[in-house]
């Protein structure tokens, strides 16, 4: 479904990515992990389009080489609207509701691109039922959520676009074990209902128990994949790269 070739990013002179491979099969759930500033959520804004502007901090816009294909149609090229009406859908990290918005205008500016309502309002019954706290409190304003139930409200609004591939960026990020566990439970119901997911994720033990197969992203390169078996008899990559 996904295949990434060669890509490599540059911000103001900096390497971020280096020559890095990946591809994703459709159905499968992929699992990008590795220390801050590896590159994961580079990488991530890369697929989807987000790298074609200048980077909060930045003095240039982030030169960017490789290629990037999903379902057989080069996307490096395209604007990130466009990537996403073909099914590729960003949960980016932090959550970052639309504040000013309650929770239900979010989940329906996910469906912004869509026209089929019928389609919407099923989904919207299907994402309440994966996260019923939206349900109970949709017409809550989301910036008075608390940080598990804003990242719930983050993918549940994601789903809302109809992804075929769903990238989602650290979604453990800053939430209790009890509400991480809650979330990744919901994002390998999410797979199961027929949706593939490339997950970012700096907390290795979690993610490497739920993906089908895992890639180690270190310096910007890809120091190791393979499934959790195979990445776990590798005494080297198992003590430097997972510190397990």
């Amino acid at each position: 479904m996904l295949e990434v070739k060669e890509l490599t990013v540059h911000y103001d002179g900096a390497l971020a990515l280096n020559g890095v491979n990946l591809r994703v099969e459709e159905g499968e759930f992929v699992a990008v992990v590795g220390p801050n500033g590896a590159g994961k959520t580079t990488l991530l804004r890369a697929i989807c389009g987000l790298l074609k502007e200048i980077q909060p901090g930045a003095s240039e816009r982030p030169r960017v080489s490789g290629t990037i294909t999903f379902d057989g149609k080069r996307i490096d090229k395209l604007k990130a609207y466009n990537i996403v009406k073909l099914g590729v859908v960003h949960c980016p990290e932090r959550r970052r509701p639309f504040s000013e918005m309650s929770i239900l205008e979010n989940l329906e500016m996910g469906a912004y691109l869509r026209k089929d309502k019928n389609g919407i309002k099923k989904d919207l019954e299907w994402v309440y039922g994966l996260f019923p706290v939206l349900k109970d409190r949709r017409d809550q304003m989301s910036v008075t959520l608390s940080g598990g139930e804003q990242q719930m409200l983050a993918i549940a609004r994601a789903l809302m676009s109809k992804p075929k591939l769903l990238l989602i960026d650290e979604p453990s990020l800053g939430l209790a074990p009890i509400l991480k566990n809650n979330v990744f439970e919901r994002i390998k119901e999410i797979q199961r209902s027929g949706v593939t997911v490339l997950l970012v994720e700096q907390d290795v033990s979690v993610a490497i128990d739920i993906a089908d197969r895992i890639y180690v992203i270190a310096h910007g390169r890809i120091a190791a994949e393979g499934t959790k078996e195979e990445l776990m008899k590798n005494t080297d990559v198992r003590e430097i790269y997972l510190g397990i």
